[in-house]
């Protein structure tokens, strides 16, 4: 610190501080000690004026503690902190400092107004940085920059200069009994003393300190011990360029779902958990590798004027609270089945995805030049929007289509006269000119009103968490093929791979599976593995297995179990999930409510809980019932898979490629209470950040084991 003064040994940790700044009376070996990155550097022998390297910059997030920045950050402030003069004496040119760069490029400090700001989205809120020079004993925490400064003056002024001594070490653990103090400086609520150039403590002049202190000292307890807080001249470890984060070799834009109106900070404070977590994973799993993800909030909601006030001007006041609650949340469906607001939602996210990959790339050059991919996680109605921006999906085009469709058919079906046929098919000719004339001046004029929203990257997975895309897709008239191809619902030259994520009781999430083969109504989706699971098998040698091919009392009739041999198609499903209810039976009970979409949440909530007192009851009904349908659908399209006696099923028909991933219930959370909190819940699970990486270094790690082969 002082140059030697926080050179108290060799590489011990921070881990290994206990003393909480209770005094001098402890052995060398319960303090922190100075790291040196170059191990052999000689130690300062005179107290001089701070390294650059010495000085620790903090940040403080929502009035937490405070954090250091890594050393590359640290030292970069530092100097750009220096070139505006220190401590405001220099003359310096202010305007010709840059803002530095920090945390992985997410921040911004600005070192003349001591705030940091991030980057890709915005905050109300600037985030304080400060300059560390003394720091507290054991938590290594800053003193505050006003005394910190005028203890640091009071230091150089009196001892600058002067030789350190030879061994700190032999030093430290003497006590300080007997030694007076060889200087003090008083601040407003604390004085600091100097027992030796190395030896320096905070007192509180607090009267219960003061009282404390000399009850201590007549029992025989030294002033240090008893009362003071040890100071420590420079941070415990030195900072380096070498500190560096990895380079991001893969970005996460994370879109939110409805809701954002209510509270437009939230998507911000939901990936910063997924962050947070992400790394803590990273840090366990995938230290190995030399590059990292980034996760970037996609905020779109805000920046949207769609109907103004309008809708608030006509809700009534009665009940306000739960109407602004349901006009900021559920509206957004209500917005999205609009034709008049539909394309302003797609736009919007559309631009705000451009604008973010744009300025990463304009941020990070080499992001492009070494191959880097993109990712999208995206929440409940975000993953509906998404979808559509990739595919290019339009209803008005669709209408078009239909209707045109429609003019073929009437003039082949209908018999009429030869004028009115005649008639007809000029008709028909005009408006096909017509057509072709309006989308030659629309290419003219560049319009995009008729062109699919495109976005300026390839999206590498699409990460869909609590969606509800399935309804939209099977209302939309996708139906169930053969190929088992992920292309049958979104084509592997647009995204490489669809996962979709969910909790068992998220009441707005549906499966995608069924919607590609249908026996997938069967079988089970694939359990995502806990956090801590030792060796887990790779989520692409898990075999598909039934639901539960045990039998229900209620599920069918006896005569119907006892000659029914067990399969996919004939299963009952298992008791309390009905998966076996399949996606695509969009007239029956279990997705009707959903299918509303325009009575808002309520509806979608009601209708997955309604399906436990709905389905046992149809079924009992025999061949009418859903399952009924089903199981006539089934045999008639496909013939019933072969099954094995352990409830997997043998590789005939399968997926190319598994899409359904199921997060695994808590032992003891209630199910209708985890239906309230599950939709919210994915942004924090270890769980989903170690699935979410496993997917995304996969590559990596293939490339990084081949490249070791080759070598080998």
């Amino acid at each position: 610190g002082t140059g030697g003064e926080g050179s108290e040994g060799e590489g011990a940790g921070l881990g290994s501080s206990d003393s909480g700044g209770s005094g001098f009376s402890l052995a060398a070996t319960a303090l922190p000690e100075r790291r040196r990155p170059g191990g052999g550097r000689p130690r300062y022998e005179v107290v001089r004026e701070l390294g650059a390297e010495e000085v620790r910059w903090f940040y403080r997030e929502d009035r937490k503690t405070w954090k250091p920045f890594i050393g590359y950050d640290s030292l970069r402030i530092e100097l750009a902190f220096r070139a505006l003069g220190s401590g405001g004496g220099g003359a310096g040119e202010p305007a010709a400092v840059e803002p530095v760069c920090v945390r992985s490029g997410l921040y911004e400090v600005d070192v003349a107004s001591a705030e940091s700001y991030p980057v890709y989205w915005n905050q109300t809120e600037k985030i304080p940085v400060m300059r560390g020079q003394w720091f507290i004993d054991g938590t290594w925490q800053p003193l505050e920059e006003e005394e910190s400064n005028l203890i640091e003056q009071e230091h150089l002024n009196r001892f600058k200069g002067q030789q350190l001594q030879e061994s700190f070490d032999m030093e430290i653990s003497k006590p300080v009994d007997g030694k007076e103090a060889i200087h003090s400086l008083k601040l407003s609520r604390n004085h600091v003393d100097w027992h030796s150039v190395d030896e320096v403590y905070l007192y509180s002049d607090a009267t219960t300190s003061k009282i404390a202190r000399t009850v201590t000292q007549k029992l025989g307890f030294s002033k240090a011990s008893s009362s003071g807080t040890r100071l420590h001249r420079g941070y415990v470890e030195e900072a380096t360029l070498e500190d560096k984060p990895p380079q991001t070799s893969h970005i996460v834009f994370v879109v939110h779902g409805i809701g954002q109106k209510m509270d437009q900070g939230r998507i911000i404070k939901n990936t910063a958990m997924m962050r947070d977590t992400a790394r803590k994973v990273e840090e366990k799993y995938f230290s190995n590798l030399a590059t990292h993800v980034e996760f970037l909030p996609v905020e779109w909601r805000s920046k949207l004027t769609l109907d103004g006030d309008t809708v608030d001007s006509i809700t009534p006041d009665k009940v306000r609270g739960l109407r602004d609650m349901l006009n900021s949340s559920a509206m957004d469906i209500m917005y999205y089945t609009s034709p008049l607001y539909r394309d302003e939602l797609v736009k919007g996210l559309q631009q705000e995805l451009n604008r973010l990959y744009s300025l990463f790339c304009s941020r990070n050059p080499e992001f492009e030049e070494k191959g880097g991919k993109v990712s999208i996680v995206s929440h409940s109605l975000g993953c509906v929007i998404t979808y559509d921006i990739m595919t290019g999906w339009n209803p008005v085009r669709l209408y078009e289509q239909l209707l045109q469709k429609e003019e073929e058919e009437e003039l082949e079906e209908r018999w009429m006269s030869y004028e009115e046929q005649r008639l007809l098919e000029e008709l028909y000719i005009t408006k096909q000119r017509l057509r072709e004339i309006e989308e030659r001046l629309h290419e003219l004029k560049a319009s995009t009103i008729s062109k699919p929203p495109v976005l300026k990257f390839k999206v590498e997975n699409f990460f869909c968490m609590g969606s509800p895309l399935a309804v939209f897709l099977a209302l939309r008239g996708i139906r169930p093929g053969t190929s088992g191809s992920q292309d049958h619902i979104l084509p592997r030259r647009i995204c490489n791979r669809l996962l979709n994520i969910f909790h068992p009781t998220d009441p707005v999430a549906y499966r995608l599976e069924p919607l590609i083969l249908k026996h997938y109504s069967n079988i089970s989706p694939v359990q995502i593995h806990w956090y801590n699971t030792a060796n887990p098998l790779p989520y692409e040698h898990m075999k598909p297995s039934f639901l539960n091919p045990t039998k229900e009392p209620t599920s069918a009739p006896d005569t119907e179990s006892a000659s029914a041999a067990p399969s996919p198609t004939t299963s009952p499903v298992m008791v309390r999930r009905h998966y076996g209810e399949s996606i695509t039976n969009i007239g029956k009970a279990s997705i009707l409510g959903a299918a509303s979409i325009g009575k808002g949440l309520g509806g979608m909530l009601f209708s997955r809980f309604g399906r436990s007192s709905a389905a046992p009851q149809t079924m009992e009904t025999g061949k009418d019932g859903p399952e009924g349908d089903e199981k006539k659908a089934t045999t008639v399209g496909t013939p019933p898979l072969p099954h094995s006696s352990s409830g997997f099923l043998e590789p005939t028909v399968e997926l190319e490629h598994r899409i359904d991933f199921e997060l695994r219930e808590g032992l003891v959370e209630s199910r209708y209470w985890s239906a309230v909190t599950s939709h919210t819940a994915y942004w924090s699970s270890l769980d989903i950040a170690l699935f979410l990486l496993t997917f995304m270094y996969k590559q990596d790690q293939e490339e990084t084991d081949k490249s070791n082969l080759d070598t080998i």
